[in-house]
């Protein structure tokens, strides 16, 4: 059964996501992982969003209910009561319901941002690093595999590509009311990351030619060497020389001893958890914008009815998909045994026509084509047990349950 834990910048305030997005997804996920009711566990925390999508194993009674009870022991372990907090504000979610909501989230259209391009990188990510952990399984791998399909065809049927906007973007358009000519400013950039990459474009786009960039992991020199930008190799000093001072790391940066006068100077924190300390708001000459300002802010576009139709029909066909698979299984498994049994049957004669063996392989492979896209269409009509009827009064094949039936969507707490 597919189980997703969900809470957004949509329900749960920006502090409690700060503090639970400094647990490591992967240590999460791993955690999970180790239930033996869960056969793969992915988590998504991203700036403003924390998400644990597992695969549970079906048999299990009151699966549900000990997934969610999981998911919130880890955190508590981790972050005391802010669990709380976060199951409060969060909604569990099963079966189609994670299929669509995982699409709607790859697809942008659940964003601070709707619409924005980083989302579905940070998608893959949480599923590349579950893979290395070894704790993703192939039903999450197919999930999210198609999310990013989704994702893809979302943008090339609506105007998402035109409209997407990151949360970077946003910032700056908030700040052009502050800063009416970019190009007389002086820029430092804190951090080197994708998102940093992401944050200069949008930067240059306006303008903004002189634009420094400052690591605390040393990468500075490599970050600026490729992006045409000048290093710095001291916070201080840097923020010194800058008039806006962007944020965009992993860790806490810049603290009040970071800010060396109180000179007139915008703040920019796109991190999260916050690059920045709450403690600068408070000094003389400083403004800064964080993700809660950012996200106060933001106005949603009306996206085309056609993107959000998008998203509707993959999670459809992607959940006919998995309802018809066990009986498609089952009726390959017998073509195949049934091709094996013959071929066998003709070495044992002295038959070693390599042609006449891929031959019929071949014909095993069209003979179950038809049969495969009918099971789909059927079970996308809530009809897949007539397919599996059939294959019981065709060939006596036992067909095992596909499970995961509907479950609405609930809060936790």
């Amino acid at each position: 059964m597919l189980f997703c834990v969900t809470a957004s910048h949509r329900t749960t305030d920006f502090d409690v996501l700060d503090r639970i997005s400094r647990v490591g997804a992967t240590e999460v996920a791993g955690v999970l992982a180790g239930h033996g009711f869960v056969r793969g566990a992915v988590v998504l925390s991203t700036c403003n969003r924390f998400e644990a999508y597992l695969d549970i194993d079906e048999p299990v009674t009151a699966a549900a209910e000990l997934a969610t009870e999981a998911v919130f022991e880890v955190l508590a372990e981790r972050v005391g009561e802010d669990a709380e907090s976060l199951r409060a504000s969060a909604t569990v979610l099963c079966t189609q319901r994670v299929v669509h909501h995982l699409f709607s989230v790859s697809a942008g259209l659940d964003s601070m941002v709707m619409g924005e391009e980083e989302i579905v990188g940070q998608v893959q990510r949480a599923l590349r690093e579950a893979r290395e952990a070894g704790t993703s399984s192939s039903a999450l791998e197919a999930l999210f595999q198609r999310a990013a399909h989704t994702s893809r065809e979302a943008r090339a049927h609506g105007d998402l590509a035109a409209a997407s906007r990151s949360v970077a973007r946003v910032a700056l358009e908030m700040a052009d009311s502050r800063i009416p000519d970019w190009s007389a400013v002086r820029v430092l950039m804190v951090g080197t990351g994708s998102y940093a990459a992401t944050t200069l474009t949008a930067l240059r786009s306006r303008g903004a030619d002189d634009v420094r960039v400052f690591s605390a992991t040393g990468r500075a020199a490599k970050f600026a060497a490729r992006y045409g930008v000048r290093a710095e190799d001291d916070l201080r000093d840097a923020i010194a020389d800058a008039d806006v001072v962007i944020t965009c790391t992993a860790r806490y940066t810049v603290t009040t001893t970071d800010i060396p006068d109180a000179s007139p100077r915008l703040v920019i924190d796109l991190g999260l958890p916050r690059n920045v300390e709450p403690d600068v708001r408070r000094m003389p000459g400083i403004e800064l914008l964080d993700l809660e300002i950012i996200g106060r802010h933001v106005s949603l576009p009306d996206f085309a009815p056609q993107v959000h139709e998008v998203v509707r029909s993959a999670a459809e066909s992607f959940e006919a998909e998995r309802a018809a698979a066990p009986a498609v299984v089952a009726l390959r498994r017998h073509i195949d045994a049934v091709l094996q049994d013959e071929i066998d049957r003709s070495r044992r004669r002295g038959g070693e026509d390599q042609r006449t063996e891929a031959a019929l392989r071949h014909l095993a492979g069209i003979l179950l084509h038809g049969p495969s896209l009918r099971a789909r269409e059927l079970a996308a009509e809530g009809r897949i047990d007539e397919f599996e009827r059939a294959l019981a009064l065709v060939y006596g094949l036992e067909v095992e349950a596909a499970g995961d039936a509907a479950i609405a969507p609930r809060l936790v707490g």
